[in-house]
Parts: C-alpha cells; sequence; structure tokens
C-alpha cells in the first residue's frame, strides 16, 4: 500500500523499519526567516463592496490565507539532523538521497551531510534554474534552488539512465541531425519553471515544486516497483511523481491543511493507499515541517 501520514516527521520516521525506502527526496523549510504564505482573493456581490465587476455591480473582495509556516529556526541544523540520520537508515543499501534546499543553507547543509552519508558517497549538487516572480535590482537576483543528490554506496546505486527524459540541444546544428532529433540528457543544471500561480497543476500551497522535476527524480533514481519516501511530504507530489512512473510511495506531513489537500490528491487511488491522519495539528505545521513541493 501507499501512504500518507499526517504527524510530526521524526516520530514517524522512527516507526519505519532500515531499508525501507529505495529514494527520499525531501524539500525542507529553507530557513528564510519569513512566514511562507499561499493567499487568494475571495469576490462575492456586496452593493458597499470595494470595486464595481460585470454590469457596473459591486463586489467586496476579501483576502484567505490557505497555507502557511513559520520558516525560521534559531537552531535550523539541530532540527534537520536527527531527521536526516533517520532517513539514512530508511534508505536501502543502493538507495539515493535528495535534499532540495537554496543558496541561504546549501553550504552548511553540504558539510552536515557529507558528514552523515560519507563524502566521497555525494553524487550530484543539481542547480534547479527557473525565471519566474519578483526580482531586485540591488543584485543578481536569486533564481534557482539546490538539489544535493547522495548515495549509500557510491559502487552500487540505482540511476535509470534509459528512463530520464531528453532535452533539446542548445545548439542543435553542432550535434548534428540525428543526435538533434533524439536530444540529450540532461546535465546537473535543470532548467524548468515553477509551477505556474493559475495552472491547473497548483495546489494553494506555499513553495510547491513542480512535477516534471520530481518525475525526473523519481525515474531516474528509483527502480520500477520501488518505494518513494518524502517526509516534508507538502501536497504529495513526490508521490503522484511515484504513481505516474510506477512506484509506490511514503508521504509524510505534519499540517492537516497538507494532509487534506494529499488525500484530496490521492483520492482516486484510495484503493492502493492508506491514509493515516495521526496527530493533525491545528496550524499549517508543527515545527515549520510543511514546506512543500
Amino acid at each position: 500500500m501507499n501512504r500518507v501520514i499526517c504527524g510530526e516527521n521524526l516520530e514517524v520516521l522512527r516507526t519505519l523499519p532500515a531499508g525501507t525506502a529505495d529514494l527520499i527526496y525531501i524539500d525542507p523549510p529553507f530557513n528564510t526567516g519569513i512566514v511562507q504564505r499561499r493567499d487568494y482573493l475571495r469576490t462575492e456581490k456586496d452593493e458597499e463592496g470595494d470595486r464595481t465587476g460585470f454590469k457596473g455591480e459591486r463586489y467586496k473582495t476579501t483576502k484567505i490565507s490557505t497555507a502557511y509556516f513559520d520558516d525560521a529556526f534559531v537552531d535550523y541544523w539541530g532540527f534537520l539532523e536527527p531527521r536526516l540520520r533517520e532517513g539514512y537508515r530508511i534508505l536501502k543499501p543502493n538507495g539515493s538521497f535528495y535534499f532540495h534546499i537554496d543558496y541561504r543553507e546549501v553550504h552548511y547543509c553540504k558539510v552536515g551531510l557529507d558528514t552523515i552519508f560519507g563524502r566521497e558517497n555525494f553524487l550530484n549538487e543539481i542547480i534547479w534554474a527557473y525565471d519566474y516572480g519578483a526580482k531586485t535590482k540591488s543584485r543578481w537576483p536569486a533564481k534557482h534552488d539546490n538539489i544535493l543528490v547522495y548515495v549509500k554506496d557510491r559502487s552500487n546505486y540505482v540511476f535509470n539512465v534509459d528512463e530520464v527524459d531528453r532535452i533539446p540541444y542548445m545548439a542543435p546544428e553542432l550535434a548534428g541531425p540525428e543526435k538533434a532529433a533524439r536530444g540529450k540528457l540532461p546535465t546537473d543544471v535543470w532548467f524548468h519553471t515553477i509551477v505556474s500561480p493559475t495552472g491547473k497543476e497548483k495546489m494553494g500551497y506555499p513553495t510547491q515544486k513542480p512535477l516534471g522535476v520530481l518525475s525526473r527524480i523519481v525515474r531516474a533514481s528509483c527502480p520500477k516497483g520501488g518505494v518513494v519516501l518524502d517526509y516534508f511530504a507538502g501536497t504529495g507530489t513526490a508521490g503522484m511523481a511515484a504513481l505516474e512512473a510506477g512506484r509506490k510511495f511514503i508521504l509524510v506531513d505534519s499540517s492537516r491543511i497538507a494532509y487534506a489537500k494529499m488525500v484530496e490528491r490521492f483520492s482516486k487511488y484510495k484503493a492502493e493507499t492508506s491514509f493515516e491522519p495521526g496527530s493533525v495539528s491545528d496550524g499549517a505545521g508543527m515545527e515549520g515541517q510543511s514546506a512543500e513541493r
């Protein structure tokens, strides 16, 4: 069974047997120092409303916050380290671990992960580059995330090169007609847009990551029929990528909002998925866990 679990992730991880997961992907809070939230405007007819709409009728707009989490930590590494060590224990001997972060903490986390996995088992740093949203004019705009990739054993890990999507050559005329038609394997720099704020993929949750990025990770680093674990699961994009690729998943998040969205998202797969409400929190997340994907 696939599993969707609502609960404090460290407590849940301690219940999972060693060697459970073929692939772990996590997108923890980035320690931005701000409250991450997703807002939208609700509009309803009101004679005293603040705007005029169709046929001159008056409407009132109200800002609604549907999901949020406090992304600030006094001891960020103290929060992460026990959860990363549990992830290492749960990972299979030939498993892979993808850690999604950004420029603020990536260098500190790299040193910490080297200690847990061994520096020799660091496989890649993937740069996910995008171009959307506000841009500062006082410095180079930050428009990329960092994904650190570790394996448990550098001599024995999964990489399904034939399942990886191919991308166009930047200079197809240099590659030649045959290669250009086939496309090339992605490098460690991925250009992929963010989830559109108005697109049907959007789940209305802060910092949601695109399915295309997660699909590439799952297909490359998890064997068919294998298990993908995401314990900062948000709305469960890693689980959706796993389903589409013929893999199983375990998703964990402490947020009742995230859990409800995952129940909605995977309800059509309820015959093969267990939903475990656990200790549902009143807010959007406990200890800043709900950073989603």
